[in-house]
Formats: C-alpha cells, structure tokens, sequence
C-alpha cells in the first residue's frame, strides 16, 4: 500500500529542510546494493556530516520545485536515485563516497548540484581533490605560526646585534 498524501507531505518538508541545510547534493545510482550496502554507505557518510536520501524521484521532484539552488538536480532524477545531502565536509563526504564506490563498484553518480550549478562526475572528482577544511585549517595555522616565530626571533635579534655592537666598540677602545 503507498504512502498517504499526508505522510507524503511530510517526506517532502523533511527533504526541503534538508536541501536546506546542505551545501552539496550528489545524485547516484544505487542500482545492485543490498540493503546492508545501503546501510554501510549511510554509516561511513553520516561521519562526515553527510545524509543519504533513498526516495522517490517525485517526491524528491516536488521538493526542489521553485528552489533555485536545488533545481537543476531535476535533471539526475531518474532510475534508482540516492541523494547524498553534504552539510560541512563536502571532500570528505565525496572521498568516503569514493572508497564506497571502489568496494562495491555497483554505484555510480549521475550528477551534483551545489550553489545552484549542476555538477558532472569529472567536477565532482575535481572537488574531492582539494584539501579538507581541516587540512586547510592546519596550514593557515602553520603559516601563522611560522610568521609569529620570525617576528620572534627578529625582535630577539635587535638587542642581541646591539649586544654585539657595544661589545665590539668597547674592544676597540
């Protein structure tokens, strides 16, 4: 028996507080996994802040209706879809995603949408092999760091040179 309009209606509202909430949506195709794939998959992506979505194209369809930044997903729904809803660490949503999909090899992803523009698997890929926000969070760290040792060791330098400088002239004399 299918689900009421009511329970309908409340799919579509936690899907459209989800999009919400999500920097990046990546559609696949999770045609061949078994339930405890689909499982293992929500597992390692909901570590890194990330919400798999198996539900109707047209319930999905709705959802996105008259919303900018999610419309061009429309055209990924289609087939068996997943909708994988990535709110902060969008590349390492997408590397636990890959590992996935290099274990199974029965996903593929059909497309992306973040910040309104549609997304091929090549840009997706491109995106993934950027440096995380952690990773990027310890170099600016580490430049920050380095350049507070420098001023360190210049200021520590000054008196040391005129140390020297005083010593030198009281030699002389």
């Amino acid at each position: 028996m299918g689900k009421s309009k009511q329970e309908k209606s409340a799919v579509i509202a936690e899907l459209k507080s989800s999009l919400g909430d999500s920097q990046l949506a990546m559609v696949i195709d999770y045609h061949g996994l078994t339930v405890a794939q689909i499982t293992e998959l929500r597992r390692k992506l909901l570590a890194k802040g990330t919400v798999c979505k198996v539900t109707k194209n047209t319930l999905m369809k709705i959802a996105i209706e008259g919303n900018p930044t999610w419309q061009p997903m429309e055209k990924f729904l289609n087939g068996s879809t997943a909708v994988l809803l990535t709110k902060d660490d969008i590349t390492g949503a997408i590397k636990a995603y890959q590992e996935f999909q290099k274990l199974t090899k029965k996903t593929e992803i059909k497309g992306g949408v973040m910040e309104g523009r549609a997304l091929t698997e090549s840009q997706i890929k491109a995106i993934s092999e950027l440096p995380s926000k952690e990773q990027l969070m310890a170099q600016v760290a580490g430049a920050i760091n380095s350049l507070a040792a420098k001023i360190a060791i210049g200021i520590n330098e000054i008196p040391s040179s005129l140390a020297r400088g005083v010593k030198a002239i009281s030699e002389k004399e």
